[in-house]
């Protein structure tokens, strides 16, 4: 820094100037006073700072049935039946084995209790490894602990499920069991308009012949034959069938077709002393039962029908979210608003999710006939009543479950139901979906375990003689009579008095497997 100086010596040459002339006396400097010099300030200086270090993100492995999936021996091309392109493209028999050991292994709700000695080189299709990749256990009633355990063709399938669409004749048999002669096979239940109808079959109808071969041939050959009859591969095909009534022959010739099979059926108004009661037969939880269901309880609500009686002796199952729905129709919102419906639980190796509640809006699975979101009508019964046989299967039984939750009285007339509190999420893969049980179900109160079937409130054995929805048939008789007095019939009424009928036990419903389970729709 320069400092500025104020010197005399300039001052004093001026002054003598001014005073005449003279000697000068030595000039005198006067001491010069610095001031204090502040040295400059440095700021302090920060230590250098080195940025975090973000490690890579390194994405979780999926399992090879994601990885895998797709890759067929025999790959598909051109359009699935939604009309959307084929995902398949070329791979190997390894590829779809991986597949399913994969699917199964991260999936199956008893992945655990697989045995440990398969070889995957031992099995030459995806179906026989399949067949053999489930729980060998037997539960404490002697039943297989897993009775449902199946596959489709995944067109055969799609279907059914989404279309409602079966080949069949339009015919469902009950039948004594399997292997045990004398074999009876009965008409349980016939769709209106189908090949049987117009054919003239009827509840009660018992099966004598097929193709000239009779019910009790036992050799390979006739049983080929009768098995060629009664289950057709393909629509179009003609059998000849000899049925009897009341001791008369009826021959007629059916044709197999692919069906669009009415779920819900006969809903109609009974009076009586105590009230209108509401009637309905439904018979499969699928996409287009959804409309029909609400259709139905429409009218229900409008009659302001005091009881209803559900007739579910042969559903299957079939979608949760629709036995969702359906539950809510009959209790309403005061009973159910954010109450559990199902709780579902996986194995321990997936992560738990949120539970189904009683659906009081349409998830709309054919949108064209009821819109996703749409206000679901219902009575708000305290009581319901469901008929049941060992034919009341999964979804079905759910409801039941699901009703119970919510302190819902329900009444059961009719036989045990089937035992399934359990559910999958089909699995497709190169043009066949398999069905391999992921979850089991508990309801609002955390009861699930149903596994041998609920117990009827009133034992009454399925009426042949009589059809469904006539009053004085069987079930329907006694859930009338129960609901007027509190009492069940004094004896249990048998299926219908055919010779050899008795001996063969209590009959069982003839179906295909896909039409006895619960399917949870993810996120729904």
């Amino acid at each position: 820094m320069k400092l500025k100086l104020r010197s005399l010596c300039v001052v004093l040459p001026l002054l003598l100037a001014s005073c005449g002339g003279g000697s000068s006396p030595p000039a005198v400097t006067p001491p010069v006073t610095t001031p204090p010099v502040t040295p400059p300030v440095t700021p302090p200086t920060e230590p250098p700072v080195t940025p975090p270090v973000t490690p890579p993100v390194t994405e979780p492995t999926k399992p090879d049935w994601f990885t895998l999936y797709g890759r067929c021996e025999h790959p598909r091309t051109g359009l699935q039946p939604n009309g959307l392109p084929y995902l398949d493209f070329q791979g190997t028999l390894n590829d779809e084995l991986r597949w399913m050991r994969s699917y199964i292994d991260d999936s199956y709700l008893w992945y655990d209790e697989i045995p440990k000695n398969l070889n995957m080189a031992d099995y030459k299709t995806p179906l026989d490894y399949f067949a053999v990749l489930k729980t060998p256990a037997i539960t404490a009633s002697g039943r297989a602990k897993d009775r449902f355990h199946f596959s489709y063709p995944s067109d055969v399938w799609y279907a059914m499920s989404s279309q409602g669409i079966e080949l069949t004749y339009g015919v469902t048999w009950s039948r004594s069991a399997s292997g045990v002669l004398p074999r009876v096979w009965l008409v349980s239940m016939v769709e209106p308009g189908s090949p049987a109808d117009v054919a003239g079959l009827r509840r009660g109808d018992r099966l004598e012949s097929v193709d000239g071969v009779s019910m009790q041939a036992n050799s390979t050959a006739g049983v080929e034959v009768l098995n060629a009859g009664l289950t057709p591969k393909t629509a179009g095909k003609v059998h000849k069938f000899v049925l009897s009534r009341n001791g008369l022959s009826l021959p007629v010739s059916l044709t197999s077709a692919n069906l669009a099979l009415m779920p819900v059926q006969n809903a109609k108004l009974l009076a009586t002393d105590s009230g209108t009661v509401g009637y309905l037969q439904f018979h499969d939880h699928n996409a287009v039962a959804e409309s029909q269901l609400a259709d139905a309880f429409t009218q229900f609500q409008s009659a302001r029908v005091s009881d209803l009686i559900l007739d579910m002796r042969y559903n299957g199952g079939g979608y949760v979210r629709l036995a969702a729905e359906l539950a809510y129709m009959v209790a309403g919102p005061d009973a159910t608003q954010d109450k559990t419906f199902e709780n579902l639980h996986y194995n321990d190796k997936q992560k738990a999710i949120a539970p189904q509640l009683f659906s009081s809006t349409a998830y709309g699975f054919v949108p064209s006939k009821l819109k996703s979101g749409a206000a679901l009508p219902y009575l708000g019964l305290k009581r319901v009543t469901i008929l049941t046989t060992a034919g009341t299967c999964s979804a079905s039984e759910s409801v039941i479950n699901g009703l119970r939750g919510v302190d819902v009285e329900v009444t059961l007339i009719g036989g045990e139901t089937c035992g399934k509190p359990y559910a999958f999420t089909p699995a497709p893969n190169c043009g066949t979906t398999y069905f391999a049980i992921e979850t089991r179900g508990t309801n609002n109160k955390g009861f699930g375990d149903y596994a041998d079937g609920f117990q009827p409130t009133c034992k009454v054995a399925d009426d042949l003689t009589r059809e469904m929805g006539d009053t004085a048939e069987g079930l329907l008789a006694a859930a009338l009579s129960y609901r007027e007095r509190g009492v069940c019939p004094a004896t249990v009424q048998r299926n219908r008095a055919e010779p050899g009928a008795a001996a063969s036990g209590v009959l069982e419903l003839v179906r295909p497997e896909g039409k006895q389970i619960a399917i949870r729709i993810p996120g729904a």
